[in-house]
This record gives structure tokens, sequence and C-alpha cells, in this order.
């Protein structure tokens, strides 16, 4: 007997009235009208069936601090990363655990099973590794929780000095730090950036490790160390193994020069993750009129085969006081700013937050296909452009198969296939 028998469900790639069999946590069939004895039935009347989403870009250490110790009057980014210096020696293990087990009780109701966030390292007592390694710990369960190691305020730089920043980036690694990170923009010189990026690619390649690196995070074009880190993972073999986060310089690039560099990050099988909500907030700032997108080049990206995901970033932070782990909200907000409104690009931007984050992280066992795990939500939603449309309620979510989540249906399933809903009014 099956533990669990989904029937009557639409799936991403536009097959329906399928079947999903599930016996001990994994998946056993996929197929369209089986019968089969199961402990427990349910009908998904039509509705889509998805792998979960993730969310390849994230900073759960900074997660529902809002207003702590201030609020970010400008709203931008630079203000953002001085309010975290305020912050930062004003943390404590228990605040951070508190506020990040929060966001994951949230991230579970979204569908939202796997998170790749980055942690900050330059604080020498380490409190945010080793509050977000306990995180890690305890959410193993139903979240998978990768963490990078992250200095902000730079390797190179800092009244700390490299050499500490860089030893607090190899301590964190060596208590359970999965991903080598940096931001080579944030160094004082583009010399200095090149560098950094070379040392923590070595770093990793010595290791076996990711690399996950905010990389250009800016509006200067001339911030191209994107193109370093396409040489460097090249000359270290970490092909398919590194990512460039934001690269929102490229939106600001001429297309002579980025003609030549999509095809170096291609060889190098670079994977992008752009942050549409925050990246579309955060850039730009210093434009009058024609005012900059602010995210990376996407469609463009995903045209000659990268692996391109969208990331959350940050929810109600010093950076963004918005946001709800909605990864659904990404995709929306990344459709628009990509102009990704033909069908298959729609089709695309729901692959962003599910299959294409899952690849960068290296999930395994992940997808609705034989062999992999009973890991899936379903969605008030005929298939996954209506889902972006309507921001779709997550009716259930499960993890090997067993219910961890489930949310009432919207009055939205009213609209769907544009069906407005009947409305009585009572006056």
């Amino acid at each position: 007997m099956l533990d669990l028998l989904i029937q009557n469900a639409s799936l991403p790639d536009g097959r329906q009235n399928m079947s999903v069999a599930v016996q001990d946590g994994k998946i056993v069939e996929v197929c369209a009208g089986l019968q089969a004895p199961s402990a427990e039935t349910l009908d998904a009347q039509g509705m889509l069936l998805s792998p979960p989403f993730v969310d390849a870009h994230f900073h759960m250490d900074a997660t529902l601090s809002y207003g702590l110790p201030r609020v970010n009057q400008s709203g931008t980014l630079l203000e953002g990363i001085a309010l975290w210096g305020e912050l930062k020696p004003l943390l404590t293990p228990e605040a951070l655990m508190e506020r990040a087990l929060t966001y994951c009780d949230w991230a579970v109701a979204k569908g939202l099973l796997a998170i790749r966030t980055h942690v900050d390292v330059c604080d020498p007592r380490l409190i945010a590794v080793e509050a977000l390694l306990e995180v890690k710990k305890r959410v193993a369960p139903y979240i998978e929780l990768q963490l990078v190691a992250f200095p902000q305020d730079g390797v190179l730089r800092g009244a700390q000095g490299a050499s500490q920043h860089m030893k607090n980036l190899v301590r964190a690694l060596d208590i359970g730090v999965d991903v080598v990170g940096g931001i080579p923009h944030f160094e004082r010189t583009m010399a200095d950036g090149a560098l950094s990026v070379r040392m923590l690619c070595e770093l990793a390649a010595e290791r076996g490790l990711m690399v996950d690196m905010h990389c250009d995070e800016s509006d200067d074009p001339h911030s191209r160390h994107v193109e370093t880190l396409a040489f460097e993972t090249q000359r270290l073999g970490l092909q398919g193994r590194v990512t460039g986060s934001h690269l929102t310089s490229m939106h600001s690039m001429d297309n002579y020069y980025v003609s030549k560099l999509i095809p170096l990050m291609a060889e190098a099988q670079l994977n992008v993750v752009a942050n549409p909500l925050i990246n579309i907030t955060l850039q730009g700032r210093n434009d009058s009129y024609p005012k900059r997108r602010g995210m990376t080049r996407v469609p463009e990206l995903m045209a000659v085969g990268m692996t391109v995901a969208f990331g959350h970033d940050c929810v109600m932070d010093p950076w963004y006081s918005l946001g709800s782990g909605d990864m659904l909200e990404v995709a929306h907000m990344g459709l628009h700013v990509g102009q990704m409104t033909g069908q298959a690009a729609m089709r695309q931007c729901f692959d962003a937050v599910t299959s294409n984050p899952a690849r960068i992280l290296g999930l395994q066992g992940y997808g609705l296909a034989v062999g992999c795990n009973a890991d899936f939500c379903l969605l008030q939603a005929r298939d996954c452009i209506e889902a972006i449309r309507l921001r779709a309620t997550r009716l259930k979510v499960f993890k090997r198969g067993l219910l961890i989540a489930q949310t009432p249906a919207s009055v939205s399933s009213l609209c769907l296939a544009g069906r407005p809903p009947q409305t009585t009014w009572a006056i």
C-alpha cells in the first residue's frame, strides 16, 4: 500500500490529470490516472503540484531586524550597510536565532524548503555564524539551509585588517559553513577586488567547496569583477560550482563588452542569482531620468544556457523594509523588471524560483520524478504562469510525503482562467 497518492494534479511542465505516488518519503510513480490503494489519497482538482520553492540568495542573520537600532531613512544600500555595522555589536545569539526561526516558519508556510543564506563573518565573535549553524540543525527536518561565509566588509579592508577578516572566514568554514562568499566590488580598489576573487576561489578549490560572491552590486559599468570570477573559475576547474550574485553592473555595461563577457561566463559555467525586489529598489538611485532598472541581464544570460535564479535577498532588514518569504512575489517582480512576458519566459521565471536555484545549491533528490524526495506543494493555480499572476495560495506543503503546512483556499481561486469572483453586495 502506498503512503500517499495525489491524483488529478497539473505539473509545471504542462502535464495534466497526473498522479504522484509516494512511498517511504520518495516518489515511486508519476503517471496519468493512477489508481492504487494508499493510506492517504488527495484529489488535487486540477491544481498545480510543484516542487518546493528554493531561495538561492538570502541574509537570514539580518532578517526581521527592521527598526534595529533604527530605521533606514533613505532606503539606500550604503545606509543599509552602515546600519548593519551599527547593529552588529548589539547582536545576541538568542535574538538572531529567534528571528531566523520565525522566518523559517514563514518560509515553510510559503512552500520554501531550501534556502542559501549569506552570514556575515567580519565579527570576530562569529555570533551570527554560530547562531545560524544551530538554526540549521533545528530546521533540518523541514528546511535545507545552506550557509555562505560572507565577508560583508570585504576581506582586504576594514579596521581589523585583511588578515583578520580572512581568518574569520576560514574559522567559519572550519566550524561548518558550506560555501565561500565574497564582495569584491566593496574592496578599496579594483585591484584589491580582483585579488580577493583569486584568494577566495583558491580557498574554495583547496577545500572542495562551492563559491557564491556578491559581485558587481553596483551601477558602475566599470565594476567588472565577474570577468575575474569567470577566469578564476576556469583556471581552478571550478566550473558549475561558482555563483555570481547580483551582477547589477551588467545593466550599465556597453553591449559590445557584454557580447564578450557573457560567452566567457557561459564557458566557465557560472551560475547567476538576480534579486529583483532588492535590485530594483537599491540600484539606479543616483539616476534622474532615464532611470536604469537595476537587475542584471536575466533573459540574455538564460538564452545562452546559463543557470539563472531569483533570490529574495532581504526581508524586513536594514536594506529592505518589506518582504514576506514568498518566492512567487520574487518571480512576479523579476518577470516585470526583465520584461519577460512571453509564454516561455514567464515559465522561466517560475523555474528561477524552483528548479534553477535547486541546481545552484546542488540539492539532491529534488523534483517531481521517480526517485526524487516527496517534497512538493499544492498551489491554488492551474499552471505556473497563473501561480505567478495570483501569487497562488500554498494549499498544502509536503516534506518527505508528510504534510507540514496548509493554508485555506483563497477567493482568488474564483479568478482562475480570468473568471472574476461573483460578489454579493450587502447594500
